[in-house]
This record gives C-alpha cells, structure tokens and sequence, in this order.
C-alpha cells in the first residue's frame, strides 16, 4: 500500500529516503496510488526531464515538477507530465518532497522549487559536560572527510560527462563538417546514391547544446508553419526552422521520427537537432538540418530553366528519396515505411550538388510489416489542397490502409514531375512556372475548387506536346500520366518510378545551369 506522502507522522511507516523515492514514482505516474482520472480536457505538452522519458516532452492532463532529497543531502529535480495521483498538487513542501503543478504548454520548462527548512529539535539541557569535548573534534573529523570525498566524487563525475559532452560534440561537428564539404563526399563513401546510412540525429544533451549554440543570420522563408532561418554553428551554416505555436504537433512530429527513425540518406533532408528554446519571453520550438542556399525546388525552378539532363538528375534524386521513404527496412539498421502525406516542390530542397532532398515529415504516417503497426500521429494539419489525390478530396482514402496514403505521395509526385517538365527546354522552347492546375483553380484554391477540378471534371495537367519530340522526355510524360490514375492502386511505385528515371539519365553528360 502506498502511504499519502502528506499524511501525518502517526501514519508514516516507510523511512524518509524510501518514503521519497515511491512519492517520486507517483508523481511522475510510474507506480500505482490513489489514482484521480485524467482531465477529459485536451492534453498539454510538457518538457520532459528525467530517468524514464522517451523523448524532451511528453503530454499529459498536467505538467509537473518535483523535487526530491535523495539519501544524504543530494537533492534531485525531475520535470514530466500528469495524469494521475492529482493530489500531490495541493499538497505542502516538506523537508524531502516538494510538487508543483501547472496546466498550460511548457508551464514546467523555467520552474526552480525548494525544499522545507529542516527543522532543528530544541536542546537538551547539558548533562554531562565532558561528553561533548569528547565527541566534537570526532564529529567535525567525521564531517570534514565526509565532505572530502563527496567533492572528489563530484570533480571525477564532472570530469567524466565533459569528457561524454566532448565526444559526442566531436559527433556533431563532423556530421556537420561533412555535410559542408559537400554532398560528393557522402557519396564516396556510399557504394550507391540511394544506400541508407546510420543515425538520424545526435544524443538528446547534445541536441540540446548544438541548438543553445545556434546563431540566427536571416530569415530565408516563411509560411503558415512559422519561419526558416541560415543559423551559424561555430562557423558552419545551418538551417532553423521555427514552428508556430499553432503547428506545434508538425514539430513534435518531426522531432519523434528523427529521434526514432535511421533516417540518415542523400536525398532525406539531414537532420541535426530538436529544441525546445526559451527567447524573447516566449517557448520557440527549433528543427536544426542542414542548409541548402538554392532553397526549395519551387524556388529553383522559378529562378532557373532546365536542360533535359538537368531535369532528370532532379526527379531522379526526388524519387530517390521517396523510395527510400515508401520502403521497410528490416534489420538493427532497419526502419519502418513512411508515407510523406504533404509532397510538393516547397518541401523538395535543391542541393549544392543540384541533386533533390525531401524536407517536412510533419504529417507523415509510419507502418511496420513486421510489428504490423500503423502509426498516423496526432496533427490535425492536412496536406496542401492543390496536390491532393482524388480519394482524398472525395474523401474515400482507407485511412487503416497504408498503402493508400503512398498511393497518395505518387499522385503528388506526378504533380512535381509536372513541374519540372514545364522549366525544360525542347528544341529552344520553354514555358514560365506555373504550378499545378494553375489555369483551373485560383492562387489559394478551396478544397471544393479543387474537389470539382479532379473529382467532378477529372482534369489533370496538361502535359507540354513539345515534350513528345525528346525520347527521353516523352518517357517523362508517361510517368506522369501513369502516377495520376483515377484508381490508386494502379498508379506506379516510387521504386519503379525510381528505376525508370535511372533507366531514362544513363548515358546522359553532367547538367548545367542556364540563367
């Protein structure tokens, strides 16, 4: 039975430290007490800072934070979140315990609390006074080597994170460095462009540390999702995404499959850190990746005309990382499939390599053959109207299929494929950017614009004639009319999308850009 740890001492039968440790536990919802249900509210999210989080937040009816004095004098303080036992909320500090509760998001981030003042019995009236001479000197010897040793394990254990700190840093800085000296060298050292590596991101304390040690430059981009930043990282340029508080789950998201996922390829955008950052007075949450100063395909493709080769070597490495995205990895290397779900040419970055990374795993769902799970998260974000497939706008998608939700991504990736075949040049002729079914919807089209152009019409873009006078590009224009079948699931693969580009570019010379 687990005693109230504001009960009175008449009731208390476990020794302090004992007594602590199982108030400890019912706080942060890890044994059984007195349980109170949890709020049928909406759950906040909370920083998550102790022994057993998976992760820098969590989310709960509450967040907490407790403070606990261990054996001895050591005082530890834990963050989490709340959902039962609620009456440790109400109660009182005492001399090892103390618990305070807050209801709003990151409530817990910048909390300090204290303990109750020890309180000192009265004295007793001396009745020997030889006894005291006696036992002073040995208890201030006591003491003195009883603090001596408690400061040498103290310097042996700060000495032995620093050196843990320095080594991980080391990680980073030469994740860093590499992805800096260019994407070429990744490639040396990868049998083939599409081989998976290792490791999405960097230990959680080093995230951490990377992301406290970012400078904001400029601002490169913004959105309804918040902002994109060029940081600076002892010298190195990085990229700084800054989320609204109204996308906070696209953050929470990301940061889950970055942390959970092996992730680490050529045409994935590489991810360096997650943090939750106090500025300004207010919580900013941060996704840290690598920097690529041609921006966006969108963008790239409005500044830029494309030769054919160039064109290919884009979609090319854009399939290449839908693959590797769509596809189950088994193994300790493994991962699981992930469907993309919000796939367009904003969140297709160019690199300085003109090769493609897809960008923004917000809204993506996880699925595993072999634990046969289907992870769909909880953002309420949809994907962007204008590249949506057909079931979605008549709202048909089998949601417990995750089949359907590639199916999807493949109809986006006709739409990309699209325009990139526009900024081509054909025997001297090329058109302006436009995007997608620019000529049938407006600027910021409505769901039903775009339901009664797909589903009621059944248009699809108009593919460029002058594209059937280049063999390699007419093969282009197939593809996209294979990847926009009514039927989802006759639409191609992103594996024999994959294959057929590669198919297409063998033999091709290195592109140029033309200004």
């Amino acid at each position: 039975m687990l005693l109230h740890p504001f009960s009175s001492p008449g009731t208390m039968t476990l020794d302090p430290p004992r007594r602590t440790l199982l108030m400890l536990l019912t706080a942060l919802g890890l044994t059984q007490g007195d349980p109170v249900k949890p709020s049928r509210g909406p759950l906040v999210t909370c920083t998550c800072e102790n022994p057993y989080c998976k992760g820098p937040t969590c989310q709960g009816a509450w967040c907490t934070v407790v403070l606990v004095r261990e054996e001895g004098t050591h005082l530890q303080e834990h963050r989490g979140c709340g959902n039962l036992n609620q009456e440790f909320c109400k109660g009182r500090p005492t001399e090892f315990f103390n618990h305070y509760c807050c209801y709003s998001p990151f409530c817990n981030h910048n909390v300090s609390l204290v303990l109750e003042a020890t309180q000192t019995p009265p004295e007793q009236p001396q009745e020997d006074g030889q006894l005291p001479l006696i036992l002073g000197p040995v208890l201030a010897l006591l003491v003195l080597v009883a603090l001596g040793a408690l400061g040498l394990w103290h310097v042996r254990r700060r000495q032995e994170k620093q050196r843990s700190l320095n080594s991980e840093l080391g990680e980073s800085s030469l994740i860093l460095k590499a992805s800096e000296q260019g994407d070429s060298m990744l490639g040396d050292l990868l049998d083939s462009d599409c081989t998976t590596g290792s490791g999405s991101g960097l230990p959680f304390l080093v995230q951490r540390t990377v992301a406290r040690q970012v400078a904001l430059v400029e601002c490169v981009g913004k959105g309804r999702y918040g902002e994109v930043w060029r940081g600076l990282w002892h010298g190195e340029s990085v990229a700084v995404k800054i989320f609204s508080s109204r996308d906070e789950q696209s953050w929470f998201r990301e940061t889950e499959i970055y942390n959970t996922v092996l992730l680490r390829h050529d045409n994935i955008l590489g991810f360096i850190a997650s943090d939750m950052t106090s500025r300004n007075s207010s919580t900013q949450l941060w996704l840290i990746t690598h920097y690529h100063e041609h921006g966006s395909l969108y963008d790239f493709l409005q500044r830029q005309t494309l030769e054919p080769q160039l064109a290919l070597r884009l979609a090319v490495s854009a399939a290449c990382g839908l693959a590797h995205l769509h596809v189950e990895i088994f193994g300790t290397q493994g991962k699981p499939a992930i469907a993309h779900r919000d796939l367009k040419s904003r969140n297709v970055l160019v690199k300085s390599n003109l090769q493609c990374c897809i960008a923004d795993l917000g809204l993506a769902v996880m699925h595993s053959q072999g634990s046969d799970y289907l992870d769909i998260g909880n953002n309420p974000r949809v994907g962007t109207k204008r590249y949506m497939a057909p079931e979605v706008l008549e709202e048909q998608i089998r949601t417990d299929c995750f089949e359907s939700y590639k199916w999807t991504d493949i109809w986006a990736f006709g739409l990309v494929l699209w325009e990139i075949a526009r900024r081509t040049i054909v025997n001297g002729i090329v058109e302006d950017y436009r995007p997608p079914f620019y000529d049938v919807v407006p600027n910021d089209p409505s769901f039903e614009d775009m339901k009664k152009v797909v589903c009621v019409d059944q248009q699809t873009p108009t593919i460029p004639n002058r594209l059937a006078a280049d063999p390699v590009l007419s093969g282009l224009a197939q593809m996209m009319r294979e990847c926009w079948y009514p039927n989802p699931s006759a639409r191609l693969t992103a594996l024999r999308i994959k294959k057929t580009l590669q198919k297409l570019s063998n033999g091709l010379q290195r592109p140029k850009v033309i200004h």
